[in-house]
């Protein structure tokens, strides 16, 4: 089957069922069923099996799935099973709390070099990381072989940014920026804005509470 054949909400949940699977590792589980790892994370147990069958066939006959051989067959299906070198641009607020997680080398990344384009912050170093200039950028991709970014700036600023990380040879990249921004087509943009996320967990919480007043009012 091809990527484009696959559906995007199937990709997404095999990052949920990998988490999930680390998890149960960590509790010295070894063999679990579709059930149990949907059960987990809230889908149905035909959801797990349909969204795994479309990577292949990872079930044994009256095992389920050995833990440890699925986490290892998704780890290497998205890509996670090497490191990958990332680059950020921008260190204010978000980006320095981004250089301060240490749990992107667990997960197969490690952030490689950071930029910036307010010359004030040029030069300060945090940990083993140094703030660089943006005249410094296709360079040091080239030199890092990066093809990754996060991108942490304003939204006036976050196409011009884009497209310098599109010249750079940047093939993926995370937006924290408010604001879409456009790319060639062989260039993926995964957005993350904070404000839309809890915008949806408003609605949830004010569809239910709209649901309690219609159960209450019967």
């Amino acid at each position: 089957m091809k990527f484009e054949d696959i559906p995007t909400p199937a990709v997404y949940r095999l990052s949920f069922y990998l988490r999930q699977l680390e998890a149960f590792q960590k509790g010295d589980k070894h063999t679990i069923s579709s059930k149990q790892l949907g059960d987990a994370l809230g889908y149905t147990d035909a959801q797990v099996r349909k969204d795994l069958a479309y990577f292949g066939q990872f079930g044994h006959p009256g095992i389920g799935y050995r833990v440890e051989e699925l986490i290892s067959q998704l780890r290497k299906i998205l890509g996670t099973d090497k490191v990958w070198n990332v680059l950020l641009v921008g260190a204010g607020n978000l980006g320095r709390a981004l250089m301060a997680y240490h749990g992107f080398l667990r997960k197969g990344f490690r952030l490689a070099a950071v930029f910036d384009a307010d010359p004030s912050k040029v030069g300060q170093e945090f940990g083993e990381l140094k703030i660089e200039s943006m005249d410094r950028l296709a360079a040091v991709a080239g030199e890092e072989k990066i093809k990754l970014a996060i991108m942490s700036v304003p939204a006036d600023a976050a196409q011009a940014v884009a497209d310098k990380l599109v010249a750079a040879g940047i093939r993926g990249i995370m937006n924290f920026a408010p604001v879409s921004v456009s790319v060639p087509a062989d260039v993926s943009v995964q957005g993350v804005d904070l404000a839309v996320q809890l915008e949806q967990l408003s609605f949830k919480m004010s569809l239910a509470g709209a649901e309690v007043q219609m159960e209450s009012g019967k």
